[in-house]
């Protein structure tokens, strides 16, 4: 069953740090872009970070960029979220999502599979 299962998510304080996890379960994984999103509510969904099929690109969204780093490891089918410096506007439920191909998109229309999603809560 092809499937995407993120985890790390939950509370944190605010200018702490956490990890997230995506494990892809998919046979074209290191042919595919990864990103993550996130949504926050009331919120549109939101692109926070993104990596090529290789690793060799990475993209992040402007509220994010220099606090949170995202890799990949094509021979686990994984890819890690880490965030540090987290503020309340942080808070939101952080999807995993996989590309239509190799390529890192910013809209989310062009991300084919979707995991079910993490909370992060940052306490202030």
């Amino acid at each position: 069953q092809v499937q995407l299962v993120e985890s790390g998510g939950g509370l944190v304080q605010a200018g702490g740090s956490r990890r997230l996890s995506c494990a892809a379960s998919i046979s074209t994984f290191r042919n595919s872009g990864m990103a993550w999103f996130r949504q926050a509510p009331g919120k549109e969904r939101e692109f926070v970070a993104g990596i090529s099929g290789s690793g060799a690109i990475t993209k992040y969204g402007d509220s994010v960029e220099g606090r949170f780093t995202i890799s990949r490891d094509n021979a686990k089918n994984t890819v890690i979220l880490q965030m540090i410096s987290l503020t309340s506007e942080d808070t939101a439920v952080y999807y995993c999502a996989v590309s239509l191909s190799h390529v890192v998109y910013l809209a989310a229309s062009n991300y084919r599979m979707w995991g079910q999603g993490t909370q992060v809560t940052v306490s202030s």
